[in-house]
């Protein structure tokens, strides 16, 4: 699906739920993903209780755009946020990643970040993988998995 495809299928589902939606914007990240941000009156329906809203209103239309993706396989990067909130919440993770990335290096030991949901791990492991002194490594089952960040001493 292309761009204006998405973009269209994230207003109508919207609409739908009878939220009304003043914007949307599309950001993309080298072409590789793109975010499209949306602003509503109400955001309460999406992020009440920590985001389970958007995040489900994320995992629906993805699953429609893999139903209606291109013949050759490629699929299409991207999340929806609203008002803000999928980026505040990537920001606090991000912080939270470097404190401890620098806690590693101080004590040159591995600490242990404690326990997230995948997509929070997700955005830890690629904030962290340019780090040439750090590895990180997710560790755990189920609700108590966690990224243990390692210190590997190389510069």
């Amino acid at each position: 699906m292309q761009k204006q495809e998405i973009q269209n299928l994230i207003k109508d589902l919207v609409e739908k739920m009878n939220v009304s939606l003043k914007n949307i914007d599309i950001t993309e990240d080298n072409g590789k993903s793109m975010v499209f941000s949306l602003e509503v009156d109400e955001p309460h329906f999406f992020i009440n209780r920590e985001g389970e809203g958007l995040f489900a209103l994320n995992h629906l239309i993805k699953r429609i755009v893999e139903s209606k993706s291109n013949p050759d396989g490629t699929l299409v990067s991207f999340l929806v946020d609203v008002n803000g909130f999928h980026k505040k919440r990537m920001d606090g993770v991000r912080a939270v990643a470097h404190m401890m990335a620098e806690r590693a290096r101080y004590f040159k030991s591995n600490v242990e970040i404690d326990p997230m949901s995948a997509f929070d791990r997700r955005i830890v492991h690629e904030f962290l993988s340019d780090a040439m002194d750090l590895k990180t490594e997710s560790m755990g089952e189920g609700p108590t998995r966690r990224i243990v960040i390692k210190y590997t001493g190389s510069i």
